[in-house]
């Protein structure tokens, strides 16, 4: 399974295939997969029980305890495409009591049921797909050559089913359509634009979600213009086979089952979640992040959410939480907060050894990714052993003498490592570059004895 590859069926996968999967894309943290794995398996078995029983278990919500740049959002996002289940990460210190300037914490399941809802509609927009391109065919064709009466040359009505003398010229021109041999043609049509009011409702407060309420509204009441555009015919087939497909799906049975999703598979990730782990002790800040806490609470424990397109049911989304906690303890939530999330898992602070298997042997690893940029330019970047050995120990020296942001610290040393080579490709007379030991401390060595510079390319 590559990460463009469709969900796997969850009744096909145990808890150990799962965590199985998740290898393929994050190093270590064996604890936090499992726990994860358990939750994903945990829906499926509920699903096989009867409706009255099913109502009545909910997802064991988790905290994730670690370090940034450890994996977290990782596991959580991989875990979501695994069961083709909307997913979203929000940074919970984003979030402020009602009444300050902030969102509103619903906004988190409005959002989550837009994502559902593009997935579900990309689903069907993709079974209609060769529909919709066979209809726009026919659209281009009908400009390039206009439907004439069914006549013969002599004036007289044909036969049902017998064939006119515009149907030989239109099988041609559907041949060249297909073959390309019309590309460069252009064609004149007619499209719509939607009308939508602007600037109702000043972004102050949480009052976009009722701004984008109204947009929609209002922009559906309005008649939309129309004007005449001329195009190629490439562009034309793709306008029209969107416009088709649009047309060929039902949106309310698109809605239906992203509402669906949403309350029985939906993931929602909530990042920073140490950041408002704050009690009324002081005045200030603290009332404000107890303020949100109490916000979350209703939406974590199961609450109805009214998005626009109807209402969502909270009770089964599945909550994982994550924190650095390195001030504050997971014991600084409020006690009812701390209730819904039954289960914490501490993820390790990443060694030498995770930050080389993190280059090398994930499916998206780094070095991988690299390697097919630069083979675009007909570069090949040979990384040795000892190259990757030296990337992964300055990576380290670098976390442990400013601030310690795990593997995403991979990101910065490896850009730079390679500014040269992805400037200068196209003028490069050698093709292979070797990135072994030396090559990297002599590009790398204004990095590791300049402290300030290392903060710099954070």
């Amino acid at each position: 399974m590559n990460s463009d590859a469709p969900a796997v069926k969850l009744d096909s996968l145990s808890p150990r295939e799962i965590v199985e999967v998740l290898d393929r894309y994050v190093i270590g943290q064996r604890d936090a997969k499992r726990m994860v794995a358990i939750a994903l398996r945990n829906r499926w078995r509920r699903q096989q029980l009867s409706p009255e029983l099913r109502e009545e278990i909910f997802p064991k919500n988790i905290v994730m305890i670690g370090p940034t740049g450890v994996g977290k959002t990782e596991i959580s996002r991989r875990l979501a495409k695994l069961a083709d289940a909307p997913f979203i990460k929000v940074e919970a210190s984003k979030f402020t009591e009602v009444g300050y300037v902030g969102r509103d914490v619903e906004s988190i399941i409005r959002d989550l049921t837009e994502q559902s809802v593009n997935l579900v509609k990309s689903s069907s927009l993709q079974r209609v797909e060769r529909k919709a391109e066979d209809v726009a065919e026919d659209h281009v064709l009908d400009l390039l050559l206009p439907p004439s009466p069914s006549r013969t040359a002599e004036g007289q009505e044909n036969e049902p089913g017998q064939p006119t003398p515009g149907d030989a010229t239109r099988q041609k021109l559907r041949k060249q359509l297909r073959e390309g041999g019309l590309d460069n043609r252009t064609v004149e049509i007619e499209i719509k634009e939607r009308g939508l009011p602007v600037g109702i409702i000043s972004n102050v407060g949480g009052m976009e979600e009722l701004e984008n309420h109204l947009r929609d509204m209002l922009g559906g009441l309005m008649p939309g213009k129309k004007k005449n555009r001329v195009m190629k015919i490439p562009d034309a087939l793709k306008y029209f086979a969107q416009e088709e497909a649009q047309k060929l799906i039902d949106m309310d049975e698109v809605t239906r089952d992203a509402i669906e999703r949403v309350e029985q598979s939906g993931i929602v990730f909530l990042d920073e979640i140490d950041k408002i782990a704050g009690r009324e002790k002081h005045m200030g800040p603290d009332v404000s992040r107890e303020g949100v806490q109490r916000d979350l609470l209703p939406i974590v424990e199961g609450a109805t959410v009214n998005t626009k397109y109807g209402p969502v049911k909270t009770d089964h989304i599945l909550f994982i939480a994550a924190g650095a906690f390195h001030v504050a303890k997971p014991t600084d939530l409020i006690p009812e907060l701390q209730g819904r999330f039954p289960i914490r898992v501490e993820l390790e602070p990443l060694t030498k050894d995770d930050l080389v298997r993190i280059l090398t042997e994930p499916r998206n690893a780094l070095v991988k990714q690299y390697q097919a940029l630069m083979k675009t330019e007909d570069i090949t970047l040979d990384f040795t052993k000892e190259g990757i050995d030296a990337i992964a120990a300055i990576a380290v020296e670098v976390n442990d003498r400013t601030e310690n942001i795990g593997a995403r610290r991979l990101f910065t040393i490896v850009e730079r490592l390679l500014e040269e080579v992805s400037f200068e490709a196209q003028e490069l007379q050698e093709k292979k570059v070797v990135i072994d030991a030396p090559y990297v401390h002599e590009h790398l060595k204004e990095i590791v004895k300049d402290q300030d510079l290392s903060r710099y390319i954070l």
